[in-house]
């Protein structure tokens, strides 16, 4: 990471700077991020979803991992199917209480884990398949050694934040491109669309 970039990181001071951070990372203003392989940018496969990524980053979901809905041959010849997901930490429960009331009353797979202490830890959900067999699977606690690599350069207290923030995954219950009614979901949580999820998606469907 470049030394500029790592002044922006640990420039950040609060959830939001946080947030504004990771939607210029996701748009290609800013070459690195914490956690993630320098001067990269988000996966080729992930392009068409960077509006919706950047405009969750910015009204507080701070996104850390994503992947389309797909269902196809892989290079390997074999079958591969992904739901579509999308992980984020959480520092404002107010937020929170939206997220999951919009993730759930579209009929998604939510997981929690909260990291303050007691919080609710919920189990991983499988979001690929190689040929019927689990591949990867988003959720699940985040290890002490795992969260200081993934926010690496952080502020102290920024890092504190998001340290002991709520992490969310949030999948399709469809695995393939079907599941991608996700990205209206949320882009109607976060005002990029302002229309109801179930009539744009019909629409768009139809």
């Amino acid at each position: 990471m470049s030394r500029a970039d790592r002044r922006r990181w640990k420039s950040a001071k609060t959830a939001a700077d946080l947030g504004e951070l990771m939607a210029r990372w996701l748009e290609g203003e800013i070459a690195s991020r914490p956690g993630y392989q320098p001067r990269f940018g988000p996966d080729e496969e992930t392009a068409h979803l960077v509006p919706t990524l950047a405009a969750l980053c910015r009204a507080g979901y701070v996104t850390t991992c994503s992947q389309p809905g797909f269902a196809g041959t892989g290079a390997d010849g074999l079958w591969w199917e992904q739901r579509a997901a999308v992980e984020l930490v959480v520092t404002d429960h107010t937020r929170l209480h939206r997220l999951l009331g919009a993730a759930r009353a579209a009929g998604m797979l939510v997981r929690v884990n909260d990291h303050r202490r007691g919080g609710v830890r919920d189990e991983p959900v499988v979001v690929t398949t190689r040929d019927g067999e689990p591949v990867t699977a988003f959720g699940g606690r985040i290890g002490r050694a795992d969260m200081a690599i993934q926010w690496t350069g952080l502020d102290r207290g920024l890092y504190d934040q998001v340290a002991h923030g709520t992490y969310v995954s949030i999948a399709a219950p469809e695995y393939g491109p079907a599941g991608e009614r996700l990205w209206v979901v949320l882009d109607f949580l976060t005002g990029l669309r302002r229309e109801e999820p179930d009539d744009l998606w019909a629409r768009s469907a139809g």
